[in-house]
């Protein structure tokens, strides 16, 4: 049985309290405390994205509406595909790097070239859960050699004579179009009709807005009203919910900002279930991204008080936020 969850949702960790402590309150800012000139510099916004463009025009569009100087998407969607596409604005287009190896979920068409008895078909679906092995197609940005991805699951939503409504979760880097022609090879032929993508790492449809919703909202924003743009512009930290995460204390901030790694003991608190290795996230004290790192222990070698846990690899809270302070 195949629960309906990408990797990350089925997280189970607890987080393991190292030391008590209390961020000083006239130094940073709690993401959901940022001003919108803040958010727009540092925010990342879930564009439904619609047939015809490109997943580059869209974000040169988002620029062009915010009138800002950069934007970033993560993960590309062909001009024919729609769904969520998270574009992050001015200093968080780095950010993207965190989503794009994240899991991805799909809701796709596929047309049979045939009819297939219902119960074939169904079997056949079956054996593409787990472990697949996919060359990446002619039009594609990545070397043609045939490569391990993972379906998380497969779930079949209707079935309408030859058309095959499904929902897909997948590791990132699975092409669904491909996906549709190999199952294909089994059943007779079938081809991707429609495809819409419904999630990237943590960001869903619930969040989704449109390009207009965005226009519209920043001109609300310009009479004086903030409410809808303040619904649309995420906080960087939400590109990072499906990380694992260590908090850090104030102390620690500011060498990690001019790219320090991180010690064990500048640590606060830290999730469970980390694993050597793993891309972490670095938060502080107030829940505000301060950089990025690969985590060199796992979360019962941090209970040790001496050694480095994080190898710092991207920063990306300003070196002034927090003072140094020296003992």
């Amino acid at each position: 049985m195949f629960k309906m969850k990408l990797p990350f949702e089925e997280r189970e960790y607890s987080v393991i309290m190292k030391q008590e402590a209390k961020s000083a309150s006239e130094y940073g800012c709690a993401p959901e405390k940022r001003s919108i000139e803040e958010l727009l510099r540092y925010g990342v916004v879930n564009i439904d994205k619609p047939k015809g463009p490109t997943s580059h025009q869209v974000s040169d569009y988002v620029k062009k509406i915010l009138h800002i100087s950069k934007a970033g998407h993560s993960g590309t969607l062909d001009p024919g595909v729609t769904g969520v596409l998270p574009v992050a604005i001015e200093d968080a287009t780095r950010i993207v790097q965190a989503l794009l190896p994240a899991g991805k979920e799909y809701i796709c068409v596929m047309h049979l070239h045939k009819d297939i008895e219902e119960d074939t078909l169904r079997k056949e679906l079956q054996n593409w859960q787990g472990i697949i092995h996919q060359k990446p197609p002619i039009k594609s940005s990545v070397r043609r050699i045939v490569r391990e991805r993972t379906i998380y699951y497969l779930d079949i939503l209707e079935i309408k004579e030859k058309d095959v409504l499904f929902r897909i979760g997948c590791q990132a880097g699975t092409y669904i179009r491909k996906f549709c022609h190999d199952v294909g090879l089994k059943l007779g032929g079938a081809h991707m009709a429609e495809l819409r993508r419904t999630k990237a790492g943590p960001f869903a449809e619930t969040t989704l807005c449109t390009l207009q919703d965005l226009t519209d909202a920043l001109h609300y924003y310009q009479k004086g009203d903030d409410h809808k743009i303040r619904q649309i512009i995420q906080p960087i930290e939400s590109a990072v919910a499906h990380l694992p995460k260590v908090v850090v204390f104030d102390s620690t901030i500011n060498s990690l900002t001019h790219g320090r790694n991180l010690a064990l003991p500048g640590i606060a608190q830290y999730d469970s279930d980390i694993k050597e290795g793993d891309m972490i996230a670095v938060l502080s004290l107030k829940g505000e991204l301060v950089c990025l790192g690969t985590s060199l222990l796992s979360a019962t070698q941090m209970k040790q008080e001496k050694g480095v846990a994080v190898n710092v690899e991207r920063v990306f809270m300003k070196t002034s936020t927090y003072p140094r302070i020296t003992s």
